[in-house]
């Protein structure tokens, strides 16, 4: 029994949720939205599993870069004249060759812990890439439902020139906002997919970024949700009390 995050699973529910969409609102922007997340997330799966794969290439490349540094190290070190120094102590000679000689080591030393790590942040790159291209999916999911007040349905008040079109019933704005929180939730799951095919701290940290965001801003729409039903409770009291 596998105890992982399927991306198959994540991607089957937003599929099912653009569907859902799209049925209940098919001229809503969230839809499209939707549609492209769906898109996204195919593609999120393949670079996520390509994390954990060896780049081979250019592990090849990196390792004959390596020898060469270490043949050019080889070569210069044959060039030193040692009998030179066993026959006639040079000492300024002899600091001479030693500080070209550590130089040589250090900018070797420097040139090897660059190229060793040079896969690792080529795929933190793109990682971190595709976690902000989620990070920006949260954010415009929240622009959908910021205009979306329940007090404003439930009141019924007077609206300015200004005013958003507001012509949701009550069932309509809670299964928006509910549409809206799910979406986040779902964010937050295709960030974590990258958590399961690697260990480094700086992805791991941005998904735990994302994630946050997307919780966040789902509590923030689930707070709408029992405002919603919080003052329709009051009006189903209050009603029956009035009525002669």
């Amino acid at each position: 029994m596998r105890r992982g995050l399927e991306a198959g699973k994540v991607i089957e529910t937003l599929e099912k949720l653009h569907a859902r969409i799209a049925e209940r609102f098919p001229s809503a922007g969230l839809g499209a939205v939707c549609a492209d997340l769906v898109d996204t997330a195919r593609t999120i799966n393949a670079r996520a599993r390509r994390i954990a794969q060896p780049a081979l290439f250019l592990r090849f490349g990196v390792a004959l870069v390596l020898l060469a540094v270490v043949a050019v190290q080889a070569s210069a070190v044959s060039q030193i004249p040692w009998a030179r120094f066993k026959i006639a102590p040079d000492l300024a000679a002899i600091a001479q060759g030693l500080d070209a000689g550590v130089n040589l080591l250090v900018l070797a030393g420097a040139a090897i812990w660059f190229l060793l790590g040079l896969e690792q942040r080529l795929k933190r790159s793109r990682a971190l890439k595709n976690l902000h291209e989620l990070r920006s999916f949260a954010h415009v999911v929240d622009m959908h439902q910021l205009t979306k007040d329940p007090t404003v349905v439930l009141s019924h008040g007077p609206r300015t020139s200004t005013s958003p079109m507001r012509e949701m019933t009550q069932f309509q704005l809670t299964r928006y906002l509910e549409y809206c929180a799910e979406m986040l939730a779902l964010i937050g799951k295709l960030a974590a997919l990258y958590s399961e095919y690697t260990r480094d701290p700086e992805i791991v940290a941005a998904v735990n970024d994302v994630e946050a965001l997307a919780t966040n801003l789902g509590r923030k729409i689930w707070q709408k949700i029992t405002i919603m039903s919080q003052l329709d409770e009051a009006q189903a009291v209050v009603t029956p009390a009035n009525t002669p």
